[in-house]
């Protein structure tokens, strides 16, 4: 199973991430939006964050936790590689996320990422797997 895909959308980006359960779908969903911003295959496991993030659905949660993710790369220069959920309802998530500091001439040259959007949005399970689109104001 492929854990995410790019979705092509005129002016900004999108993708389509894919999980055998809810846990898997959104670290899938980080990881495929990680990817928009650089090659995750040059981000270290230096330091851990904590993140918790609620939503009122699960899709606003998986919006939520995004924009929390994008949150941490805007204000502290954060970026991510490495995702443990701890807890995950359909209006709760607590993981913690291990990564670096954003080096530009390290990580650079992929997208500057605004938000997560509810453009388009979805959360569907299809023949027995979870399936999400998540368009990104870039």
């Amino acid at each position: 199973m492929k854990r995410f895909e790019l979705i092509d959308i005129s002016g900004d980006a999108g993708i389509r991430a894919f999980g055998k359960d809810l846990d898997d779908l959104f670290l899938n969903a980080a990881a495929g939006m990680y990817s928009l911003i650089t090659d995750p295959g040059n981000v270290r496991p230096k330091k851990t964050i904590e993140i918790k993030t609620e939503g009122s659905s699960q899709e606003g949660l998986l919006v939520s936790w995004l924009n929390e993710l994008i949150f941490h790369f805007d204000t502290y220069g954060f970026i991510g590689r490495v995702i443990h959920i701890h807890e995950l309802h359909n209006t709760l998530i607590k993981a913690s996320v291990t990564g670096e500091d954003f080096i530009p001439e390290k990580h650079g040259g992929g997208l500057l990422i605004k938000a997560a959007t509810y453009h388009k949005l979805k959360i569907e399970r299809k023949e027995g797997l979870w399936e999400a689109d998540v368009i990104f104001d870039i």
